[in-house]
C-alpha cells in the first residue's frame, strides 16, 4: 500500500481542521499520511492561508466526516460549532483541557441549540496520553479518531490515575 493509501474496504473519509494553529498544522499533515482529505476552516481572513475556507459546510463536512476545533477561546468558536452542528458530520470535537470550563457549551446554549444538539460535540478530545506539544496533540486526537471510527476503546478514559 503507498503512502497515506487506506485500505480497499475503508470508506473515504475527511478530517475538517477548524481555526489554523500548529495543531492544526500537524493534524492536516499527519491526517494525510493517513488517508485523510484534509480540510482546513479558518474564518479570519487575516490568518486564512492558501486554500482554507472560510465556513464549515456540508459540502466539507459530510457524514464521512470528522471535526476538529483547535482553539476553544476563539470568538467564532459558537459559530463554527453550529456550523458543524447543521452538517452531517460524523464526529465533532473540541480541544480542551477537563480542568478549564467548556465555553463551547455557553456558546451553543446562547444560539438556542437543544441539549441533545449540544450532546454532539466532545470534549476532550484524543486519547489520554498525556499529550503537551502541538505534534503529540494532532497524534494523540487522530488515533482517538481511529480508535472511535473503528469501534475500539482507544483510551478515551479520562478518569483520573489512581
Amino acid at each position: 500500500m503507498a503512502h497515506g493509501d487506506r485500505p480497499p474496504d475503508t470508506p473515504a473519509r475527511t478530517l475538517v481542521v477548524v481555526f489554523a494553529s500548529p495543531v492544526a498544522d500537524h493534524l492536516l499533515h499527519f491526517a494525510g499520511d493517513l488517508g485523510y482529505r484534509t480540510v482546513l476552516v479558518e474564518p479570519d481572513p487575516v490568518r486564512r492561508k492558501g486554500s482554507a475556507v472560510a465556513r464549515v459546510t456540508g459540502e466539507v463536512a459530510d457524514g464521512s466526516a470528522d471535526v476538529v476545533v483547535t482553539d476553544h477561546d476563539r470568538p467564532e468558536l459558537g459559530t463554527v460549532l453550529c456550523d458543524a452542528l447543521a452538517t452531517d458530520a460524523r464526529w465533532i470535537g473540541v480541544m480542551g483541557s477537563l480542568r478549564h470550563t467548556a465555553p463551547h457549551v455557553a456558546a451553543l446554549h446562547q444560539r438556542g441549540l437543544p441539549v441533545e444538539q449540544i450532546a454532539r460535540v466532545h470534549r476532550p478530545i484524543g486519547l489520554n496520553i498525556g499529550s503537551h506539544t502541538p505534534a503529540e496533540i494532532a497524534l494523540a486526537t487522530l488515533a482517538g479518531l481511529i480508535a472511535d471510527r473503528n469501534n475500539r476503546p482507544g483510551g478515551f478514559d479520562f478518569a483520573p490515575p489512581g
